[in-house]
């Protein structure tokens, strides 16, 4: 049996192996691909020269001795010529390669487009000959009759949604809203950049470690934490959403359940822990959200505000109010006392799912994420999209504001992290993660000194240098929320693997 080199197709004269593709190759010309590139050339993955492993063979090929050529000097410029014809060579099979996969795709995708463009064309057509049917029959009442049908017909459409901001989104509210704000700009003018003395120091959060692990918050027939919240007045309480469909409130000192809370007929995919008053909320793809009484046990309040799948919640600084984000491309503002929507809006340009949604620290501005990568700024008391981020690719996948109220962090599906300043409305530092890295919670401290990061693992940055002090890999699924102790005093973390963990010194 002759081995053959993976690069020339030619037997080696010193053979030897990698251990990261298992292929053969010829020790001189892996040598020098490793030198331009640092990576295997079957797979791609890192491969230094030390990892090689040299093949003893009983009868190797010997090279003639210089000494037996007439010309070596011209022999060796022909082996070195040969040498780079054959990497050449091997690196434009490559890319041929990934050029076809790159063409397939295209026309997958071409393809695809051409059946919804034909398939809206015949749905247009349907509906304008239904239209012109239905003119003929309407007559002389229509007119009457339109005005105050309209809206009920309408559902989600734009008529209801202008009365419903008209009727909801009082001057008192807004009114409210802004004294709040003013209050809260002047709270953290006072504080300045000074640090809480009480706050963990960087060089103690690095040695922080697991101390606590509980998996049975959640039913292990549907295993998975999804979401995860700490009261902000008291960080022992703890709630989590399950793919159990339950809601758990949680208290670590006691290391005991509070509270189950049952009711959704879907996942729970988003939870808020009201800082004030015993109360949470949660949201699922089950189009609702529910207010619900910890000391009750019950639910309280069922807002429908939505027509799909409610993918974020955020509880606006004032205690009162909800935000919310959904499938059906709209945000929702609405009482929490009342279960009423105030106003709903969409930005119909764009005719996209919304991911996620966060309120700004002052509360009349907010972030949502989109499903084609977007993260777009509104104003709350107009109801207008005042700003875009573009930058990432594949779906926005959580956004956090920072306490100073001039960093938004955001991560999406492309394994980078980005970090925007809302005062020149741009991206002054992306983080890029490992390959595949999935974000799936961000969260900055109460003070805004740290940043954590939940996904493939568990992060933890410090923020202006943007360095990494702590990175946790204890669970062993997909990690789906992480939260501050107040004064950073510990970490908490939730995942697919159905545990809350807990870290500290």
């Amino acid at each position: 049996m002759s081995l053959v080199c993976a690069i020339s197709n030619e037997v080696p004269e010193h053979p030897c192996v990698s251990p990261v593709s298992n292929q053969v190759f010829e020790r001189r010309l892996i040598e020098k691909y490793i030198a331009e590139n640092g990576t295997d050339p079957m797979n791609g993955q890192p491969l230094s020269e030390e990892q090689l492993v040299d093949i003893k063979v009983s009868h190797p090929i010997r090279p003639k001795a210089p000494s037996a050529t007439s010309i070596p000097a011209i022999l060796k410029s022909l082996q070195d010529e040969w040498d780079a014809v054959m990497l050449h060579s091997f690196t434009l099979r490559q890319q041929l390669q990934t050029t076809r996969q790159e063409l397939s795709h295209a026309l997958y995708q071409h393809d695809a487009a051409c059946r919804v463009i034909a398939r809206l064309t015949k749905e247009v057509t349907a509906a304008r000959e239904a239209l012109a049917t239905l003119k003929p029959q309407a007559g002389l009442v229509a007119p009457q009759a339109v005005p105050a049908s309209q809206p009920a017909v309408a559902g989600a459409g734009g008529e209801p949604m202008e009365i419903s901001e008209q009727v909801g989104m009082t001057p008192e509210i807004i009114q409210k809203l802004q004294d709040k704000a003013t209050i809260l700009t002047t709270e953290r003018k006072k504080r300045g950049k000074t640090v809480p003395e009480e706050l963990v120091r960087a060089e103690d959060l690095s040695k922080y470690r697991q101390v606590a692990s509980h998996a049975g918050l959640h039913s292990a027939s549907v295993p998975g934490i999804l979401a995860l919240d700490l009261c902000p007045s008291d960080t022992n309480k703890v709630l989590t959403g399950g793919a159990d469909k339950n809601v758990v409130v949680f208290d670590k000192n006691e290391e005991q359940i509070v509270a189950t809370l049952k009711g959704h007929t879907k996942k729970v995919t988003s939870v808020i822990y009201h800082p004030s008053q015993s109360v949470v909320f949660s949201a699922s793809p089950d189009n609702t959200i529910r207010v619900w009484s910890v000391t009750g046990g019950n639910c309280v309040q069922v807002v429908r505000a939505h027509e799909a799948g409610v993918t974020g919640l955020s509880l606006h600084a004032t205690g009162d109010y909800l935000l919310s984000s959904s499938e059906d491309q709209y945000w929702a503002f609405s009482d929490i006392q009342t279960g009423r929507v105030l106003t709903k809006v969409t930005d119909e340009s764009a005719g996209c799912a919304l991911t996620c949604a966060q309120f700004h620290p002052d509360g009349l501005i907010f972030g949502t994420g989109t499903a084609d990568s977007q993260i777009k700024i509104w104003d709350l008391k107009e109801r207008t999209n005042v700003a875009n981020f573009p930058g990432h690719s594949g779906p926005v996948t959580s956004i956090a504001f920072s306490e100073n109220g001039y960093y938004l962090a955001t991560g999406a599906q492309d394994s980078s992290l980005k970090l925007w300043d809302l005062r020149k409305l741009k991206n002054f530092k992306t983080i890029t993660l490992d390959n595949n890295y999935e974000v799936k919670s961000l969260v900055f401290d109460q003070s805004g000194t740290y940043l954590a990061v939940g996904g493939s693992d568990i992060r933890v940055y410090i923020c202006k240098q943007w360095s990494e002090v702590l990175n946790f890999t204890d669970h062993t699924g997909l990690v789906t929320g992480v939260a501050f102790g107040e004064n950073a005093q510990f970490l908490t973390s939730a995942g697919m693997d159905r545990s809350l963990k807990f870290y500290s010194l």
